[in-house]
């Protein structure tokens, strides 16, 4: 069973998961955690990891997948945050710029920032099939 925590794409990751007739039997939940106040209380992601890091980092993005985790009966989880524009963009994380986590229960997990380019929908696009691609190869 899988968890997904979206901040940037909205709930597009939990979308795209169930427009696959079956889901059910490997989607348990996701989380659209949008707000910094979001993803602490309901992923619990530190106040600490946002004020050092910001919600656009992969430690952020490591937490966000660990709290789908512990909120969930999934075995592994995802998740993504992200600047998808087309403001937002702060010094060293411009327009684009999405962290992403897999994470599972047993411990192992894995971090990646990348860099998209286009339009905010082309960028959430993207992002959710980055973050599905990146599922894939997690699990092997």
């Amino acid at each position: 069973m899988i968890a997904v925590a979206e901040s940037c794409t909205g709930g597009g990751v939990g979308e795209a998961i169930t427009r696959v007739a079956g889901s059910s039997q490997w989607f348990e939940r996701g989380f659209i955690a949008y707000t910094n106040h979001a993803k602490q209380d309901m992923l619990k992601v530190s106040a600490a990891t946002l004020l050092a890091h910001g919600a656009v980092s992969e430690q952020t993005a490591r937490e966000m997948a660990l709290g789908a985790l512990a909120a969930s009966r999934a075995d592994v989880s995802l998740s993504l945050t992200g600047i998808a524009g087309p403001g937002g963009a702060t010094p060293g994380k411009p327009v684009g710029t999405v962290c992403f986590a897999w994470a599972r229960r047993a411990g192992e997990n894995q971090t990646e920032t990348r860099h998209f380019s286009g339009d905010r929908a082309a960028i959430r696009r993207q992002a959710v099939e980055h973050v599905l691609r990146g599922i894939l190869l997690f699990l092997k």
